[in-house]
């Protein structure tokens, strides 16, 4: 089992390439897409109208060159890139949405993964989510008033439209017409899934990459009208079994497994890591479930952390695991801080 970090992309600078090292990360997890901005950006849950940002990034794809000599800035500060995480937005809201750019968009997903190959990156992680992250709270409510992430469906209206031009939280095209997303149902998005994996996976496994499923977060049944693919744990099999292939796997993430409304995150986590079906690891610790939950250090919470090492151990998990986000400390970089806390725990617990 290797520790990792997870960095945006405006974070990928030489400062927090040392600070993963200083604080004994070995690899690395990657954003590409920049939904925030700035050099250590903070979670937001983004304007409702607009999401995290504006991508306007359709047909410029990241090319062997760019991720090559990230790979190898990355690898001049002893750092291993093991994955990148999420697709923009601007490059697949067709596969998403089933729209007319879908044909063209799969063309383009296969070149990305070639490309992913070529660089010599083995893992890509994805959310096939239409409405993405949304319907949180930032607030001050963690241990000794740390400011935390926090959902509670009673200070939300899940039904809330999704705006033309909107697909995973981002907005693709900011002159799309007035007007919303029509709502999908559970059906037509594994429908989609499944469009997308047939296609995807045969060029995934010719280039040696593993594509990583996320699951949904807040994991509920419905998001602003669009239904949600994994919010159970049952579902990770589900989604393994539509198409199977060594190429496709699973992003687990602590976090979002303890949330949800049913099963059992260690049985769960024993059976797919037994199964040699766990890409990487999120770690990230919660208090409660839908319909309502927060953040809370990787010390305390619901999730047993050692226990979960324990059952990866057992089961010659040799992946990374990483610090998902957490709760802020307060002084000059909470960031960091967070962080730093976060990985030192885990690297004791390893």
């Amino acid at each position: 089992m290797k520790l990792g970090l997870g960095l945006y992309r405006q974070s990928l600078t030489v400062d927090n390439f040392r600070f993963a090292r200083q604080c004994g990360a070995t690899h690395l997890v990657v954003h590409l897409v920049d939904y925030f901005g700035g050099s250590n950006p903070q979670l937001t849950r983004g304007d409702d109208r607009r999401g995290w940002g504006i991508t306007q990034n359709q047909g410029k794809l990241w090319s062997v060159e760019e991720l090559v000599a990230l790979r190898k800035e990355i690898e001049s500060h002893g750092l291993t890139w093991t994955a990148i995480e999420n697709f923009d937005p601007a490059h697949w809201h067709d596969v998403l949405l089933d729209g007319p750019k879908k044909k063209v968009q799969l063309e383009d997903l296969k070149t990305l993964i070639r490309n992913i190959g070529k660089a010599g990156i083995p893992i890509m992680g994805y959310n096939f989510s239409i409405a993405g992250v949304w319907g949180w709270t930032k607030q001050s409510v963690g241990r000794g008033n740390a400011p935390s992430l926090v959902f509670d469906e009673r200070d939300v209206d899940l039904g809330m439209p999704m705006p033309n031009g909107m697909a995973w939280n981002m907005t693709y095209d900011p002159d799309a017409p007035e007007g919303n997303v029509p709502p999908v149902t559970d059906k037509e998005l594994w429908q989609r899934l499944e469009a997308f994996l047939e296609a995807i996976l045969p060029v995934a496994e010719e280039c040696g990459v593993r594509l990583a499923a996320h699951p949904d977060d807040p994991p509920v049944e419905s998001l602003r009208g669009h239904a949600r693919l994994v919010n159970h744990p049952d579902k990770f099999q589900k989604l393994l079994d539509l198409v199977p292939s060594p190429a496709s796997a699973i992003e687990y993430c602590l976090g979002t497994v303890q949330e949800m409304a049913g099963g059992d995150l260690y049985t769960n986590i024993d059976q797919l890591s037994k199964a040699g079906n766990v890409a990487y690891v999120h770690a990230r610790n919660v208090r409660g479930k839908v319909p309502k939950y927060q953040e809370v250090f990787i010390d305390e919470g619901d999730t047993d952390m050692k226990h979960v090492i324990q059952i990866l151990k057992d089961n010659n998990f040799d992946g990374v695991i990483i610090p998902d986000h957490t709760p802020e400390i307060s002084c000059s970089a909470p960031w960091h801080a967070g962080m730093a806390h976060a990985l030192g725990y885990l690297k004791a617990l390893i």
